[in-house]
């Protein structure tokens, strides 16, 4: 989605403001999920997408009061969620909300889930939070108004050089997420990269702004599934791109690496696969 209005760009305290309210968002979101993780729960299967597609009351509950505090304090604003659509912005920023990024993790147990919350300004992403509640991390990334930074729990965090796939560290969430040359151009990847990790949705991306992971190759993403990775990992001063090089805020196919020289590698190899 793009919002039909274009916006100035924000000055830097106004990037502050909706920052420590995205943290706020991020709060209200955990005492939502929290309560159900590795507890019993029903588990549900969306509607309309081929596989098994979960969320449960803790995604929607979650989603619900993030939309709530919205729309008390930018009731202007437009709001993009995963579990209950979008309501069009009135003024040209939106809000853009995964609930829970990493649905399968949560109901298994696993702490590799995440709540995605992104800032547009009504042309890119500003502001991304990755928070994991049960762990006590919150990623933030700002890029936008001349601040380009990101932080883990306040202290600043970078991606690490590595020019060479030879050398790297791989991840993607599974290969069931990939078509079959898309799954292929991967496995050509990750028969060069030393060590590959899988299973990590939001998570991977959030450790490559850390500088641990250095290159994270995925498809078939949704804008809610993204958006607030990109100032996340670009603030950390990481690249994240489609397969073709474009811009990476509708999802689909991403490359998302901690090196210039390593992304364009990868973008070479990778812009040419097939896309069905």
């Amino acid at each position: 989605m793009t919002s039909p209005h274009t916006s100035p760009p924000l000055p830097a305290d106004r990037l502050e403001e909706l920052a420590e309210f995205a943290q706020t968002l991020a709060h209200a979101a955990a005492k939502a999920t929290l309560p159900y993780f590795r507890q019993p729960m029903a588990v549900e299967d969306k509607e309309g997408k081929a596989g098994f597609d979960p969320v449960t009351i803790a995604d929607r509950n979650a989603e619900q009061a993030m939309r709530t505090l919205i729309e008390e304090h930018y009731p202007d604003h437009g709001i993009i969620g995963e579990e209950f659509g979008t309501k069009p912005s009135r003024s040209g920023p939106y809000w853009v909300l995964d609930p829970i990024d990493g649905t399968r993790a949560f109901v298994a147990g696993l702490p590799s889930w995440g709540t995605l919350i992104a800032f547009n300004d009504g042309t890119r992403p500003v502001i991304g939070v990755v928070a994991q509640p049960y762990i006590g991390e919150v990623f933030l990334g700002i890029n936008g108004s001349g601040i380009c930074r990101s932080s883990l729990n306040g202290q600043i965090i970078k991606t690490r050089p590595c020019a060479a796939l030879g050398r790297a560290t791989l991840s993607t969430t599974g290969l069931n997420f990939f078509t079959d040359p898309e799954r292929e151009a991967f496995l050509a990847l990750e028969k060069e990269a030393p060590i590959t990790r899988y299973g990590f949705d939001c998570y991977a991306y959030a450790i490559l702004a850390t500088g641990t992971i250095d290159l994270v190759v995925e498809a078939g993403l949704e804008p809610y599934d993204i958006q607030a990775l990109i100032p996340l990992i670009e603030g950390a001063g990481g690249h994240i791109t489609t397969w073709r090089g474009g811009d990476a805020q509708q999802g689909g196919r991403v490359i998302a690496a901690g090196d210039s020289t390593l992304h364009a590698q990868i973008l070479e190899r990778l812009r040419s696969v097939e896309q069905k």
